[in-house]
């Protein structure tokens, strides 16, 4: 019933991700069989994975990253099952919904599937999932592990000069979404 609710929200990081993954809650919208639902395997490398890397955020229905469409940012990953295994084809619906939210990226900021920038081996260097309303997203990077300024072992100029914490922008956009929906 929570999932169904027009007034709830999700946002599952890592092992949460995963779980959330495998209930459906972020690409039900596409497929109804539960084999198509997308779920985390190892890492391609074999390895756990614990990097500073690059995310790119597209225009995509998530409300926890609405207006930071277009932002290239670092970010935390700490993982050994991170690699999507899903369908291809239900992999290009969900692009084509807008229900990717993050992407890996390279030093250029182009997603990529290439080791070490995609730190698991995605397939089209996907970070994380949507639901068609938005309301749920998965993703398995660690934004909160990056919340405060000190956190960050590298920052570009330009995001030096916010401040504050780039990521914090999902947690006012959660807020925000309380705010309007109770």
């Amino acid at each position: 019933d929570f999932k169904y609710r027009d007034d709830t929200w999700s946002f599952g990081t890592c092992n949460g991700c995963q779980m959330l993954a495998l209930l459906g809650w972020t690409s039900t919208s596409c497929s109804t069989i539960p084999s198509d639902r997308p779920r985390f395997i190892q890492n391609k490398s074999g390895k756990f994975e614990s990097r500073y890397t690059t995310v790119m955020i597209p225009k995509s229905n998530s409300i926890m990253f609405k207006g930071m469409e277009g932002s290239v940012l670092p970010i935390w990953s700490a993982h050994s099952e991170g690699k999507i295994l899903a369908n291809l084809n239900l992999l290009k619906k969900l692009q084509y919904k807008n229900c990717i939210p993050l992407y890996y990226a390279d030093q250029e900021g182009n997603i990529t599937e290439k080791y070490p920038f995609n730190p698991n081996g995605s397939p089209f260097g996907i970070a994380g999932l949507t639901s068609k309303d938005g309301r749920h997203t998965i993703i398995m990077p660690h934004p909160e592990r990056l919340f405060q300024m000190w956190q960050f072992a590298w920052l570009p100029d330009d995001l030096k000069k916010l401040g504050v914490s780039p990521w914090i922008q999902i947690f006012v956009n959660a807020r925000e979404f309380c705010e309007n929906n109770f």
